[in-house]
């Protein structure tokens, strides 16, 4: 039982080769049309204004800590998220 355990955490720590500091795509979507004008304190990220009034905000964003605050960002703006999806690394 307990080799099978460590073979299990071998395999879980075997997959994960991404290495921390690579940055990743992410889209962030939230409830409004937000102004471009905030696109310089949200890391660069593009927007894209969507027909039922959301905004998708794309782009890389370097780790967990960068995510992290641009969502802070967005909080601290009242603007509700939707959603949060990572959709590839570069």
């Amino acid at each position: 039982m307990a080799a099978a355990r460590r073979r299990r955490r071998h395999e879980c720590h075997r997959r994960s080769t991404r290495r921390p500091y690579e940055s990743e795509q992410h889209e962030i979507r939230i409830q409004e049309h937000l102004d471009e004008r905030w696109a310089e304190s949200l890391d660069g990220l593009a927007f894209t204004y969507e027909s039922d009034g959301t905004t998708t905000l794309t782009g890389h964003i370097a780790d967990q800590a960068a995510l992290h605050g641009v969502l802070t960002r967005l909080r601290d703006l009242a603007l509700p998220i939707v959603s949060v999806r990572r959709v590839g690394q570069r």
